[in-house]
């Protein structure tokens, strides 16, 4: 069949419409390029396949810092946001986590208006078959039915859709997701440039009409009294906002899902792809922890004008049978009707260590990857890398040097950092517990951070990076403001709490103490109280921390220093002396370009670095 050349050529195609392809296309037309974004179903752009949130534990740093740097998530999840969460209010500030329940159709038409509003994104319903390389550099991508679209740069974001295989029990058919197609030929297309392939699974649980529920038997969770929305810079209105409910499964759950263990596709030796660690189905959660007599369900609305819920907590590979006989086990699901069932999906990702830190693969360098190609699982994380791979992609074009975040500055630096140095033999998932400078890396200061690299690179407006300006400014006022006011100059009569207010000292010494808050501040003194309440939490997280902020200031040094030292593209490994043929063959594939980045790699010694930095002394 000839192929027909599309008259229009572009900067970049984007393919994918999930989280990490709308983050993409969104960097480089924001970055001045054109940009196409090819996707299977345009009507399903933004799909939230799984759980209905956004943020989270860790991730809700992540999503504050796409804010931060200019992308779009935020924004969205704000203007289709039913209710708002802090995770470990009452944990230290590094591990608190903002999350969001989202109406799941108005966030699919949120993004869908955002993209196709802007000037420099065109969308194209089509599926991509092969990524055409003209002299080792990318010259296009043919779409089935023989469309070849001209372009420099090719983002694949293709999430679960390479070679997709579902399945429910002994019911297994081809499709990214229940319901939608899959992309067959563009595995095959990767594999003949040499692009190495491995197979990943995730799943979903069922989804349940809400009417068929009997609420009465369930915890409500409600959201926060006080909100603190996920953007700093958008200004969505408010929506109604609705809880969440808590269920458990019973040892009747158990028994009916342990008795169906050989019709499991996990444990018959159907599925051959590796799930998720830190998300396992309720089958894997069963067996693998036989001790525990009952499993939580986190339920979800979907929406305000839908009757789904998401419950949380129960995805499933079973056959549809014994979906439904576990699922009327659990205490208020006795009558649940399920509107679709869960099922488990296998897809195509890389093998570790072919992506660089600008996100391009190593061999390709004009494509780029983003989401569960690159071996992850979440929305997050995939529209994070969407975004890092839309900025260097732009930053190639351009013909500058990459943009790369590192491990002290963002979550996402570690993050990219972990997928390049570490690689996944999983779906990795992001947590606070992976990044070593945590203290330093808080939701509330993601602005301070990241903004200025928004706006450098042309994500960020300049009105809202005057925003972060006047922020910091105040957070600097306020901070010098504290330690000219003093105990006297708090009116005690309108505190809540008087017995807990010292009498003596100035308010920068009183703010350290445990009993003694900024509320308390602001409660007791109008100065205090005119600054917005987000500015008074940085002040004071800054004071009530300080120590271990500077602590944590000098391993940040001790950290940098260790990147400064690089080292050459073309080193020869082989001229150290003393390297084990284990650590030779882990420097050569991921050939770090700092002492750094050697320490990171799994395997590599203290002894060897001493060795590689002697060479290059």
């Amino acid at each position: 069949m000839a192929c027909i050349e599309y008259p229009i050529s572009f900067d970049a195609v984007v393919v994918g419409g999930g989280h990490a392809g709308c983050e993409a296309v969104w960097a480089l037309a924001q970055s001045g390029f054109r940009a196409l974004l090819v996707t299977l179903d345009i009507d399903r752009i933004a799909q939230m396949s799984c759980n209905p949130s956004i943020g989270g534990i860790a991730k809700g740093h992540i999503t504050k810092e796409i804010d931060a740097l200019g992308g779009i998530m935020a924004r969205v999840a704000d203007a289709s946001a039913i209710q708002y969460r802090t995770l470990n209010a009452s944990k230290g500030p590094a591990v608190r986590s903002s999350r969001v329940q989202c109406d799941t159709a108005l966030y699919r038409r949120e993004m869908l208006k955002v993209l196709s509003s802007h000037p420099n994104i065109s969308l194209v319903q089509a599926r991509v078959e092969d990524v055409i390389l003209e002299n080792g550099a990318v010259s296009g991508v043919l779409v089935d039915g023989g469309v070849v679209y001209r372009t420099r740069v090719v983002v694949l974001c293709t999430g679960t859709f390479l070679r997709g295989l579902c399945h429910i029990g002994e019911h297994h058919f081809e499709a990214g997701r229940s319901g939608d197609g899959v992309s067959t030929r563009l595995s095959a297309s990767l594999e003949a440039l040499g692009v190495q392939l491995k197979r990943l699974k995730t799943g979903t649980p069922p989804r349940i009409s809400a009417h068929s529920l009997d609420f009465s038997k369930f915890e409500v969770q409600p959201g926060d009294d006080e909100i603190t929305r996920l953007s700093f810079y958008g200004d969505a209105p408010l929506l109604r906002q609705v809880p969440c409910h808590i269920a458990y499964t019973t040892s009747e759950t158990h028994d009916i899902i342990r008795a169906a263990r050989e019709r499991s596709p996990l444990f018959n030796g159907t599925i051959h792809g590796i799930g998720p660690r830190y998300c396992p189905s309720i089958e894997d959660k069963v067996f693998r922890f036989a001790d525990k007599d009952r499993h939580q369900i986190f339920i979800e609305p979907m929406g305000l004008e839908t009757d789904e819920i998401y419950p949380a907590g129960i995805s499933s590979s079973l056959p549809f049978d014994v979906q439904l006989a576990f699922i009327h086990s659990i205490p208020g699901f006795e009558k649940a009707h399920v509107i679709r069932p869960a099922y488990a999906v296998e897809y195509d990702a890389i093998e570790s260590g072919q992506m660089t830190h600008a996100m391009s693969l190593r061999a390709i360098p004009s494509v780029f990857v983003a989401g569960q190609i690159n071996c992850t699982s979440g929305y997050e994380e995939a529209a994070a890398q969407g975004l890092m791979a839309g900025i260097n992609a732009a930053c190639y074009l351009r013909g500058d040097a990459p943009f790369v975040l590192r491990r002290d500055e963002a979550y996402i630096g570690v993050m990219v950092d972990d997928l390049v140095m570490r690689g996944a033999d999983e779906p990795y998932r992001m947590f606070t517990s992976r990044a070593e400078f945590r203290l330093s890396l808080r939701e509330d200061n993601a602005d301070m951070r990241l903004s200025g690299y928004g706006h450098h690179y042309g994500l960020l407006s300049d009105a809202d990076y005057a925003k972060c300006l006047e922020k910091q400014a105040q957070i600097d006022a306020l901070a010098a403001l504290l330690p000219t006011l003093r105990a006297a100059d708090i009116d005690r009569e309108r505190l809540t709490d008087a017995e807990k207010m010292p009498s003596a000292g100035n308010l920068a010494q009183l703010i350290k103490m445990p009993e003694v808050t900024m509320d308390m501040l602001a409660q007791g003194n109008d100065a205090v109280a005119a600054f917005p309440h987000a500015v008074r939490h940085c002040v004071e997280v800054q004071l009530k921390f300080d120590g271990y902020i500077r602590r944590e200031a000098g391993r940040i040094e001790a950290f940098v220093e260790m990147e400064k030292r690089r080292i050459p593209k073309d080193f020869d490994y082989r001229s150290v002396h003393g390297l084990t043929t284990e650590v030779l063959t882990k420097l050569e594939k991921y050939r770090p370009a700092s002492l750094g980045e050697a320490e990171r790699i799994s395997g590599i010694t203290p002894a060897a670095i001493n060795a590689i930095w002697l060479m290059l002394r």
